[in-house]
């Protein structure tokens, strides 16, 4: 863990793309193209969204660890969790079986039957290849897909109408399906290249830095953020904290992530890396 240093350049909305927290969930606010996306991704249908939920929070009981889902929709007969990941994520696999069964805990009623689960997808989005072999070595899949099937005989299916899906933008050249190959191409370089669907995602996002209520609430958020974070790190020079300073990081990033503080701001005000900031949170 680094000693706290002072805070890294954040970014201004200008500088937003779309895999940014808070431009990510407020362009696929759009039913539209959070369908297509999922249509295109998942290579399902989707019929009416009923309603796109930004930042959905799940905290069945209050000593129950909350999660915090990015984008999360209810088709007639399906839920989809949405998430992208701009980060290196090593504990994935914890994290999206924690996210299934926070969901289907939220979306089954009391006195509901198991058979009234919907088909639930977990759909990760990630800037980087989250998995990685003994010797640290990228498997360098575009994407990996996950369900549940007998070790003995995989044609056994344990039918629990549950699916992850997980990409690997770094790998989009390896990606035969053209559309989906354009759209990773985008997520890891940020240009759209000649594909419509990706053009339409980037004419969005610049649109939405126009949005006087995109505006408002971004900053409203990020002098938030800030506020919290600086006023307890104050607070801490105050006291003269020289040695207890990592510690006093390691709880001020839980603190702040369960408030709701996105990893990129409380690694860029705390002087800690990413990478620490996600195994700091998933260890809390």
């Amino acid at each position: 863990m680094k000693e706290l240093r002072k805070e890294r350049h954040v970014k201004t909305i200008e500088e937003l793309t779309f895999t940014d927290d808070g431009m990510f969930q407020a362009v696929l606010h759009e039913p539209d193209v959070c369908a297509e996306l999922v249509e295109r991704l998942l290579h399902i249908k989707v019929g009416k969204i009923e309603y796109p939920e930004l930042e959905k929070q799940i905290a069945p009981y209050y000593t129950t660890k909350g999660v915090r889902l990015d984008v999360y929709l209810k088709d007639v007969d399906k839920i989809i969790d949405i998430e992208i990941q701009n980060y290196p994520e090593r504990d994935i696999g914890n994290r999206t079986r924690y996210y299934q069964s926070m969901i289907d805990m939220d979306s089954l009623m009391k006195n509901e039957d198991y058979s009234e689960l919907k088909e639930s997808y977990i759909l990760f989005i990630c800037k980087h290849d989250p998995f990685k072999d003994e010797d640290e070595k990228p498997y360098g899949l575009p994407c990996y897909i996950f369900k549940s099937i007998c070790v003995q005989k995989s044609e056994v299916n344990l039918h629990d109408n549950s699916l992850k899906v997980i990409y690997n933008a770094s790998a989009y050249e390896k990606e035969k399906d053209e559309k989906i190959k354009n759209f990773l191409r985008f997520i890891h370089t940020n240009k759209p290249g000649n594909d419509d669907f990706s053009n339409r995602l980037s004419k969005l996002v610049e649109k939405t830095k126009e949005n006087e209520k995109f505006r408002s609430t971004f900053l409203a958020m990020n002098l938030h953020d800030r506020d919290l974070i600086w006023n307890t790190r104050k607070e801490a020079l105050a006291e003269g904290i020289t040695q207890g300073s990592q510690q006093k990081a390691i709880e001020d990033a839980r603190s702040f992530y369960t408030n709701g503080v996105s990893v990129e701001i409380i690694s860029k005000s705390l002087g800690i890396s990413a990478e620490e900031v996600e195994k700091i949170v998933k260890r809390s």
